[in-house]
């Protein structure tokens, strides 16, 4: 049963980065509530904080101050380990360079992670997958031997086998062609509706963030406006 309150809740999150140069202020008092279900798209210039507000929403990078709620938990202060076993049925990230492991095949990509949560039908369950993205006669092949377009559709088949309750899209199509943009960019908010699960897209493509409920702006590293 998903957790009656915001799928995600962020309150004055603060990230400050050390640097050569002194202290870097990355994010500057987030405040955010995403509602389950909703699909919203977070915008804003190079530079303006928008993958590291992912990073800390997802629990790769912890914050300097603030709190962040994902699917009910409070995760702000998790380790590394305690924050991956949280994400692990619960949470799926598509990023823009596909993160797939070279030396696993199609199949073992999607199947293996969910092996090692605990899932007993983990390899059916990934061969589902790879169907719904068009993937089926490809499981075989190793990541090299594939086409960006069929790497990140690898990529989603992945995140989404678990059925998360969340799914955070780092840029997803920043790294195809527009052809293959615009086939994952389908099969996104096809599996996303099909599913139900709360989508945070993070985007610098207006395009792709209009198709979202919601828009959020992102500048210097504070939201400056939503449509």
């Amino acid at each position: 049963m998903k957790n009656p309150g915001p799928a995600i809740s962020l309150s004055d999150v603060h990230l400050r980065l050390a640097s050569a140069a002194g202290p870097v202020n990355i994010l500057n008092g987030i405040t955010l509530a995403v509602p389950n279900g909703q699909t919203v798209a977070l915008t804003g210039p190079s530079g303006s904080g928008k993958s590291s507000l992912l990073m800390v929403a997802t629990g790769l990078e912890r914050p300097s101050s603030g709190r962040i709620e994902v699917a009910g938990t409070d995760i702000t202060g998790m380790s590394e380990d305690a924050a991956a076993r949280f994400r692990r049925g619960r949470v799926g990230i598509v990023f823009q360079s596909f993160h797939l492991i070279p030396t696993m095949t199609a199949l073992e990509n999607v199947a293996v992670p969910m092996e090692l949560s605990g899932a007993p039908d983990a390899w059916d369950r990934a061969e589902a997958e790879l169907k719904s993205v068009g993937l089926e006669k490809r499981g075989h092949h190793y990541p090299g031997q594939l086409s960006g377009g069929e790497q990140q559709r690898v990529a989603l088949a992945r995140a989404m086998a678990p059925r998360p309750d969340v799914l955070f899209a780092d840029e997803p199509t920043g790294n195809l062609d527009s052809t293959n943009g615009a086939a994952v960019a389908e099969l996104l908010f096809a599996l996303n509706a099909e599913r139900g699960a709360t989508l945070f897209l993070v985007t610098h493509e207006e395009s792709l963030a209009r198709r979202c409920q919601r828009i959020v702006r992102l500048q210097s590293g504070k939201i400056v406006g939503e449509d």
